[in-house]
């Protein structure tokens, strides 16, 4: 769920929601892949009246959700990263061929 209609606000944010045993937290999405934001309100797809800003994550109504109806999303998102270091281990063997055991990367955050 990414928000509840009040009858005037028409701009929600993507979020994404975890929960492990009791503990939950969410991130706010900024990078969902162009075309697949799905969005539904009420438990009503909507396939218009809506549009998503892939560099924001930020959904815009055309009209305003009603009062204490549901809005919900599934998407698909990229996370922007970094690499960890300027060096990367690379293990040659016998037949030249190469394999890495690891590739070290940070979540670049706002």
């Amino acid at each position: 769920m990414i928000g509840t209609g009040d009858g005037t606000m028409t701009a929600f944010h993507l979020v994404k929601r975890y929960t492990s045993g009791a503990q939950s937290w969410t991130r706010t999405i900024a990078k969902p892949v162009t075309g697949s934001v799905r969005i539904a309100v009420g438990g009503v797809e909507q396939p218009s009246g809506w549009s998503v800003d892939t560099t924001t994550g930020l959904v815009n109504f055309d009209t305003a959700p009603g009062s204490g109806v549901a809005i919900t999303a599934s998407f698909e998102f990229d996370v922007p990263v970094r690499f960890d270091s300027d060096a990367l281990d690379v293990t040659l063997d016998l037949e030249r061929l190469g394999s890495i055991t690891s590739i070290p990367l940070l979540e670049l955050r706002r």
